[in-house]
């Protein structure tokens, strides 16, 4: 305890120092953790870390997933669900089927099962890596909407293929009947045990006399309670973190105060930055333990690489095959949605853009750990550290080569000028800051008239509102007025909440007005 403890914090200081650095360089801090953690795997005398096969899942899951539902814009996701649906179902079961043909047919001793084994692990794009590298390079709302809502449905997929293959190894046999009846039960069981726990949550939220800190420590521990939950019934615990995360994250309005959401966003924050940091950096630690198992089953480590970087291959490959396919449909059955671009050469090459931006990260590393040691029957399991090995260089490579040249395709090829207006979107903002603070006024004007007339404190709010930037002095304000201005800021949220169901508003928009009315609430409590 006393080696480890140690070793952990230092992990945690180099991946903050390690963000800084990505920050600085301008890439994604994904990239420099894996690679800074292969390098100090190759300090003799380190600690071994040792994660329980059973338990990381459930370690690293739920709060990841559960922290991006949030982050999502739920507005986007609906309005692109069926490309979304086709990329996070179709396109995954159809990337572990050529997956596992292509081991069934080129890695010795990979059966069909241990095929889609292989492919369930590797077949999720990255959200994490994504997202990182999309803070560099401008891209659409819709682009953004698709590749986010993807990351999110795309995991729950994958890993039922894992699990099914997973029994398929173990017992040697497939049934598809109750495998389809038991696909159908993980989706819908999963789906429903998470809003149906969702709801109680924000029940639980309402009714009790929380705190900012009890909020935000609830928070913590609902999203193992709807993954934990869920696999108790046999369910998809991914797909009720996802859909429980959503539902709350749509009512975060309803249920949590200005200081639930303010503190709660920060601790949050940091929360999966560390925990997306620790996991990165296993990627690299880990390396040498499978490397040594490799030697033990007698897989030459040239060969182990080779397997590696064609099953990365074949991942690239079929992703940018289903995007052009989806493209293609798009135009066939939808044309009215269909991305429109300057030139020919645009608008082919945004499928390919969007099939570049598979990167595999966080749940394809947890999937591959997740393998039991042994079979039931107490044998091996088969290629354990082959499959251990081909992951970590499918996440190594899509991640310094995909990763790596994202920004300078998007920046480079100029494929999304047409598409993102800074300045439209700039005087949106401006639009919606012009226009709550109209409200605010007419909301004092018309609500509050009465005692608005001959008192000197009520005048000088009006001021505050219609010159608000001369607003320096709030000595003035007592308790009367402090409600009155928290219930305009309410009266402002439930103005911004309906402006939101405008499809042409980028939500991220609208969220960052919530975010400053949080903020002004706040101020005025410790006047």
């Amino acid at each position: 305890m006393h080696t480890i403890l140690p070793f952990f914090l230092a992990m945690i200081a180099a991946i903050v120092l390690l963000n800084i650095f990505a920050a600085k360089l301008k890439i994604a801090y994904p990239i420099l953790l894996v690679v800074f953690g292969l390098l100090v795997s190759l300090v003799p005398g380190l600690p071994v870390i040792k994660i329980n096969p059973d338990l990381i899942f459930f370690i690293f899951l739920p709060p990841l997933l559960f922290e991006a539902s949030w982050a999502i814009s739920f507005k986007e996701m609906k309005r692109w669900w069926r490309i979304i649906g086709s990329f996070a179902f179709l396109v995954v079961f159809f990337t572990a089927l050529s997956v596992a043909v292509a081991a069934n047919y080129f890695i010795p001793g990979f059966t069909i099962a241990l095929g889609f084994l292989l492919g369930g692990i590797v077949s999720p794009p990255d959200a994490v890596s994504t997202g990182a590298i999309m803070k560099f390079v401008k891209i659409p709302n819709s682009t953004s909407a698709i590749l986010e809502g993807e990351s999110l449905l795309n995991d729950a997929s994958s890993l039922i293929i894992f699990r099914f293959a997973l029994i398929a190894v173990g017992t040697g046999q497939f049934v598809w009947q109750e495998a389809s009846l038991s696909f159908l039960w993980m989706l819908i069981g999963g789906a429903g045990i998470g809003l149906l726990l969702a709801w109680i949550f924000v029940e639980v939220h309402k009714r009790l006399p929380t705190e900012p800190s009890s909020d935000i420590a609830l928070t913590l521990i609902e999203p193992y309670l709807m993954y934990w939950i869920a696999e108790q019934f046999h369910s998809s615990g991914v797909l009720a973190v996802v859909c429980g995360g959503l539902y709350m994250s749509a009512r975060r309005l309803i249920f949590l105060n200005s200081a639930s959401r303010i503190k709660g966003y920060s601790v949050w924050e940091s929360f999966v930055f560390i925990l997306n940091g620790i996991v990165f950096l296993i990627i690299g630690l880990e390396l040498p333990d499978i490397v040594g198992g490799l030697r033990f089953e007698g897989i030459p480590l040239a060969t182990a690489i080779k397997y590696g970087l064609l099953v990365t291959g074949i991942l690239i490959a079929a992703r940018i095959i289903s995007s052009y396919v989806a493209m293609l449909a798009t135009f066939i059955f939808r044309p009215s949605v269909a991305p429109r671009a300057s030139s020919r050469r645009r608008q082919m090459m945004m499928p390919l853009l969007l099939g570049w931006t598979g990167m595999r990260g966080v749940v394809s590393l947890a999937a591959a750990l997740a393998i039991p040691i042994t079979l039931e029957n107490g044998t091996p399991f088969p290629n354990r550290n082959l499959i251990l090995f081909i992951t970590f260089v499918v996440i190594l490579v899509t991640l310094l080569v995909q990763g790596l040249t994202l920004p300078y395709l998007i920046t480079r090829g100029r494929l999304f000028q047409d598409f993102v207006d800074e300045e439209k979107e700039e005087q949106t903002r401006q639009r919606i800051k012009r226009e709550l603070k109209e409200h605010g006024y007419h909301f004092l004007k018309n609500k509050h008239e009465k005692e608005l007339h001959g008192h000197a404190g009520i005048e000088r709010m009006l001021e505050h509102w219609e010159e608000k930037i001369k607003a320096d002095d709030v000595g003035w304000m007592n308790e009367k007025n402090k409600i009155i201005i928290v219930e305009m800021l309410e009266s402002q949220r439930q103005y911004l909440s309906e402006l939101n169901k405008d499809i042409s508003i980028d939500e991220e928009v609208i969220r960052q007005q919530l975010y400053q009315i949080d903020l002004e609430e706040e101020r005025l409590k410790i006047i």
